[in-house]
């Protein structure tokens, strides 16, 4: 596909809007569940289905129910947001039946296997939010909360975030596409997939192994995916180590990025790790690896 012409921000939300709260991947723990809900009540008006609980195996209810609760959040033209409960698995088994050329100018909000949902957001050409879900969100701390609203509320940019280690330096600007590693190489070869041409891809994970790493980063190279893009934007690649090993997942991706000599920093409190920040994807960036800073230079959100 095209890079878009011009990128969609939905509207910004104000106090009271109605919000949507979603579960399109896995079953979730409810009390963790409640802390993030409780969250997003105190500003907003949640709307969520009673079978939100409902669970399938590895799944939030079969694919119908997720379905048809993710559409109806997906076109309703009154709510400004939504808001899913839990990563996991199974977001992109309904990518084919979405109505998301349709949607309405509302902010979905989410990451880990939402990222299968946000990529084909921006294969549209419409911003989101990689962010805490309500299963994460009651246990951020105070800061991470209060950007997830602000980049929901306002149109200014965001402060800039930084990383722990620069692997390449260089300076690059681009629209900041991605999310999590293993979902982006499930939607090679997809339309799902946005044009990653002149990008800057964020990528985190969870669970993998570092050899693991290697394979889904070797797919990404074989697949042309580092002569597309601009830069490399690396955040929490969390439990992602060999037990014994005298190597580290950072030292396997720090050759990694070497090797295909883009700039990229890692260590951005992005992802499954105990800090999640909330970043626009669809939004025009700017990464010093030299420095691992990352600025945002737009906001996500239009009056």
């Amino acid at each position: 596909m095209k890079t878009p012409v011009r990128w969609q921000k939905p509207l910004l939300l104000r106090p009271r809007d109605p919000v949507h709260v979603v579960a399109p991947a896995g079953p979730f723990d409810r009390a963790g569940f409640e802390a993030g809900f409780n969250l997003i009540a105190q500003r907003y008006s949640p709307l969520l289905g009673a079978d939100l609980f409902d669970a399938h195996r590895y799944l939030a209810g079969d694919d119908r129910r997720r379905r048809e609760e993710l559409s109806r959040a997906l076109l309703d033209s009154r709510a400004r947001a939504i808001f899913c409960a839990r990563g996991g698995y199974g977001s992109m088994r309904l990518l084919p039946d979405l109505p998301l050329a349709d949607m309405a100018p509302s902010m979905l909000v989410g990451f880990s296997d939402i990222t299968a949902l946000h990529l084909a957001l921006q294969a549209l050409g419409r911003v989101s939010i990689h962010g805490p879900v309500l299963t994460q969100l009651g246990k951020q701390p105070p800061d991470v909360q209060e950007r997830l609203f602000r980049l929901l509320e306002s149109p200014e940019p965001p402060p800039p975030l930084s990383g722990s280690a620069p692997y390449v330096p260089g300076v690059v600007e681009g629209p900041l596409i991605g999310g999590n590693l293993s979902l982006v190489t499930r939607l090679l070869g997809t339309p799902y997939l946005p044009s990653l041409d002149g990008a800057v891809l964020l990528l985190e994970d969870i669970g993998e192994r570092p050899y693991r790493l290697d394979r889904m980063w070797t797919h990404l190279r074989l697949a042309g995916v580092f002569k597309r893009v601009k830069g490399i934007v690396l955040g929490d690649f969390t439990d992602c180590e060999e037990r014994n090993a005298e190597y580290s997942s950072a030292d396997v991706l720090r050759s990694l990025a070497e090797e295909i000599r883009l700039p990229c920093a890692a260590g951005f409190p992005i992802g499954h790790g105990s800090l999640n920040y909330p970043v626009s994807l669809g939004t025009l960036v700017r990464l010093d690896a030299g420095e691992a800073r990352l600025t945002f230079l737009e906001g996500a959100v239009r009056e």
